[in-house]
């Protein structure tokens, strides 16, 4: 048997007039085989119309064989656009939340630990159960608002669906002295028209606890920013250097002056 399936297409054997055959895995070249054509109708019908049409005006498919299974050269079908019978689950979209964290915990580094409670199967594989879990992050020092941390496949288990990612996005809570800008800090300074005029002495609270005293003599002009080299946020990617202290000066005009006063500054204030 394995030896006669060795040779070609069917054709006779020399001896004794047996009729040995190779399967191709093709339908049409096993018809060709036999029938020495590959219209299965022409043999039948004789004539052939333009476009696949004898001239009683039959229907003729173009691939005759179209839907017949394919073989391998093994002999197994081949699959034919064959889906598979496992279900392909789609993951759910990400779940946010927004975590807050104070400028000390970004100057120093901190560890924040977020409950969550999720959705589990159970091993029938049909009902679920409710389960908690703490997320452990760690915040690096100097990241900056906007950085995500990705807990993957941390959402709810359903049949049909890959748990969704748990996603927190870091925000900057609102400072009672700073404001943020990259790994620079900013101090709104308010300062008196005479401490501006005059000059003052002022002290400066920075974010690791130090104050740094500072003596202002130049005219301070309202918006005016002064720089404290090295007293800012870590830089995240090089947490060994930081941003600077940005003194940004309010000037704090009064109301009103009596007239003595508007006289004496006549006097005294250039013109221009």
């Amino acid at each position: 048997m394995t030896k006669g399936l060795k040779g070609g297409a069917g054709v006779p054997d020399g001896q004794g007039g047996n009729f040995r055959y190779t399967f191709h895995g093709d339908p049409h070249a096993t018809f060709a085989a036999f029938f020495g054509g590959t219209n299965p109708f022409e043999i039948f019908f004789g004539r052939r119309m333009p476009g696949g049409r004898d001239d009683e005006d039959m229907e003729i498919d173009g691939d005759p064989f179209g839907s017949f299974t394919s073989f391998n050269m093994n002999g197994f079908p081949r699959e034919r656009n064959q889906v598979g019978s496992q279900i392909r689950r789609k993951q759910d979209s990400p779940i946010i939340h927004e975590l807050r964290v104070s400028l000390e915990e970004i100057y120093n580094g901190c560890t924040k630990r977020m409950r969550i409670s999720r959705k589990r199967m159970n091993p029938d594989g049909r009902t679920t159960r409710i389960e908690d879990k703490i997320l452990t992050i760690e915040i690096k020092k100097g990241w900056k608002e906007g950085t995500k941390i990705t807990f993957p496949k941390e959402g709810d288990e359903t049949p049909s669906t890959i748990p969704a990612d748990i996603v927190f996005v870091i925000k900057d809570k609102p400072h009672p002295h700073f404001k943020r800008d990259g790994s620079n800090v900013i101090w709104p300074v308010k300062i008196s028209l005479r401490e501006a005029l005059c000059g003052c002495s002022i002290t400066i609270p920075t974010i690791e606890g130090r104050n740094i005293p500072m003596t202002i003599n130049e005219v301070v002009k309202p918006g005016m920013r002064r720089r404290v080299i090295g007293y800012g946020l870590p830089f995240p990617k090089n947490p060994d250097q930081k941003g600077d202290l940005i003194l940004e000066f309010e000037v704090s005009f009064p109301d009103s002056i009596p007239p003595s006063s508007k006289e004496v500054l006549k006097r005294h204030l250039p013109v221009s």
